[in-house]
């Protein structure tokens, strides 16, 4: 294992969560596309991390601590639209604030801003169930998730043939194949993304939950917007 690999590191700190970029560096070593990013610890690295990814950015919170970005401290977790050096500096600002004043460590993460309206949002996940071991899902994303409930489920590994048949059993899978006359989705490219955290799941057994959500389908590719990995205790 080597010394920068995130599981472990974040073993060493006695954490069952990676952060965010943590993650998303995992992902990224499985083969998963995810934006360009960078990790600030002050506001003068965010703005030149922002200026070197360019503009817009997004810029969020980055601690263990904090799962649920977009609620924390009333939206401030998730700023998007970040159009210069200044602004970006000013959000961290109040980011490093809010969580001095909160008692938790924090870092900002700096990421290339995605067009959402593109595509569409799609969650990809996996859990270790007790019963019958590494599960994969793939479902309808972002906002939609938990209003539609519209999920397939496969036990890992999967192939990719398995894993776009999972995603063609959605009931919202029109969506994905060109809904009256938008360009269809790169299915093949989010079926790829499903394969690859069962694979993950497989080969890692200190990972007990994988969450990523969104997941942007576009005609052109599948990129990871965010991500959450859970250690198992």
């Amino acid at each position: 294992m080597r010394e920068s690999d995130p599981i472990e590191r974040a073993r060493a700190d006695g954490r069952t969560t990676l952060t965010e970029a943590e993650a998303k560096g995992l992902l990224a070593d499985a083969g998963i596309e995810t934006p360009a990013f960078e990790v600030a610890s002050t506001p003068e690295d965010a703005a030149a991390a922002a200026e070197r990814i360019g503009f817009p950015v997004v810029l969020k919170v980055s601690s263990p601590a904090v799962t649920h970005k977009s609620e924390w401290m009333g939206g401030l977790g998730v700023t998007v639209g970040v159009a210069d050096a200044d602004e970006a500096a000013a959000v961290a600002a109040d980011v490093f604030d809010a969580a001095a004043d909160s008692g938790i460590d924090a870092d900002v993460l700096v990421e290339a801003a995605a067009d959402v309206d593109a595509g569409t949002e799609v969650i990809v996940g996996g859990l270790r169930d007790p019963s019958f071991g590494p599960v994969v899902l793939t479902g309808l994303g972002g906002v939609f998730t938990e209003i539609f409930e519209d999920t397939a489920h496969r036990l890992a590994p999967v192939t990719q043939a398995t894993a776009r048949a999972a995603v063609q059993e959605l009931r919202s899978a029109p969506l994905l194949e060109g809904y009256r006359g938008s360009d269809p989705a790169d299915i093949d490219a989010l079926a790829g993304v499903v394969k690859r955290v069962g694979d993950l799941l497989v080969e890692r057994e200190k990972i007990a939950e994988i969450d990523v959500n969104p997941v942007l389908v576009t005609p052109s590719g599948a990129t990871a917007l965010d991500a959450l990995v859970v250690l198992e205790e």
